[in-house]
């Protein structure tokens, strides 16, 4: 138990870049994928079918292809960057489409006439989604957009494999380390990122109960 003890501050370290990861990834795919899902309903064919390519490239390419691409492919290109923020270039384009997905079931769950009554009213498209459909959307969305952030922590450990020390490449190199306390090892890093997704399931379940819209 000492020994596990004194590996805790490393374990601490790896932890703190998987949540970075989890943070500033989630944040940046939420964003692009509202942006996507609102493309995906534009009344702009040229923007529906760019929406529609990126949702069906991203979502239906490997992680670790996606990885390898910003990792090796974008620094042979000239693209230069700390391996961490490769690292959220790609977490945030795999996690975009899920993303963009969760939005527009929800968009599609608003009723037609609230976005009939907004345009009545001299609101333009961009206003419609923004001030009335989106904030429908989003409420009835809440517990399969947290599922996609559940996903994107356990994706993160793919950084791992890639320059990133976070809590996966952590557990693995302290693991090849001590190898007298493998499974105690295993079981931190377990309970580490059961830290992570078990209250963000609680957390979507009080969010649906609270907000989510009764149709």
């Amino acid at each position: 138990m000492e020994q596990l003890w004194s590996l805790m501050p490393t374990f601490l370290e790896g932890f703190r870049v998987t949540l970075l990861l989890l943070v500033v990834s989630g944040v940046c795919a939420l964003v692009l994928g509202t942006l996507i899902a609102a493309m995906r309903i534009s009344p702009v064919a040229a923007l529906r079918g760019f929406a529609a390519f990126w949702t069906e490239i991203a979502r239906n390419t490997p992680l670790t292809l996606v990885f390898i691409f910003t990792a090796f492919v974008m620094p042979m290109l000239g693209v230069r960057l700390p391996y961490i923020l490769l690292a959220f270039i790609a977490l945030t384009y795999y996690t975009s489409p899920f993303v963009a997905e969760a939005l527009r079931s929800g968009i599609n769950g608003v009723p037609v006439g609230q976005a009939e009554a907004a345009r009545s009213i001299g609101l333009g498209f961009g206003q419609t989604v923004s001030l009335v459909v989106l904030p429908q959307a989003f409420r009835m969305t809440i517990p399969p957009l947290i599922n996609v952030f559940i996903a994107l922590t356990k994706n993160t450990s793919v950084a791992g494999g890639f320059f990133v020390v976070e809590l996966f490449a952590t557990t693995r190199q302290l693991a090849n380390d001590n190898g007298n306390i493998v499974i105690q090892i295993l079981v931190t890093a377990a309970v580490l990122y059961l830290v992570i997704t078990v209250p963000l399931g609680l957390i979507a379940g009080q969010l649906e109960k609270r907000w989510v819209v009764r149709r």
